[in-house]
């Protein structure tokens, strides 16, 4: 079996000679981890699994980026993404908010991968206080009266 590794950027192409669903040698590999690889990819391959979900509240943000905390099973990936369906978040939402706990029975959670901090309108209480109310890891900053949301220094 013919695969490209990807754990550098090397991308060493390998040559894996299998026998009975297991890896008995690997030819091609710049480094010690292509053989590692390789195994893991020809007998149990797992992906990182990215998506977005719908998110009320924040500023110019209809949707936010997710992803899975560690890899999982390849052909759970499908089942996975299903799970998303139909999940909506509110403001505020933390870096590694779990959005979905254990997903498919993996042990694996899918957590929230940016900040996204309340929006205000101006001229609203909340903005004529000068202060933006956030998550945590939002810290809170002073604001330019007019301004919408401020986040760990970025506009959102």
């Amino acid at each position: 079996m013919e695969i490209t590794c990807i754990n550098c950027p090397m991308g060493c192409a390998l040559n894996v000679d299998m026998e009975n669903g297991k890896v008995n040698h690997v030819a091609g590999a710049a480094c010690k981890r292509g053989f590692a690889y390789a195994e893991r990819e020809c007998t149990n391959p797992t992906r990182i699994v990215t998506s977005t979900v719908p998110v009320h509240g924040g500023k110019n943000l209809r949707v936010i980026p997710v992803k899975t905390d560690s890899a999982i099973p390849k052909n759970k990936i499908a089942d996975c993404l299903r799970s998303l369906q139909g999940i909506e978040l509110d403001v505020p939402v933390r870096i590694g908010d779990v959005v979905v706990k254990n997903v498919c029975g993996t042990g694996v959670d899918i957590v929230a991968a940016r900040n996204v901090c309340r929006a205000y309108a101006s001229g609203s209480a909340e903005s004529s206080v000068n202060v933006l109310l956030s998550p945590p890891s939002c810290e809170s900053q002073p604001m330019k009266a007019g301004s919408a949301t401020q986040c760990n220094d970025r506009i959102i």
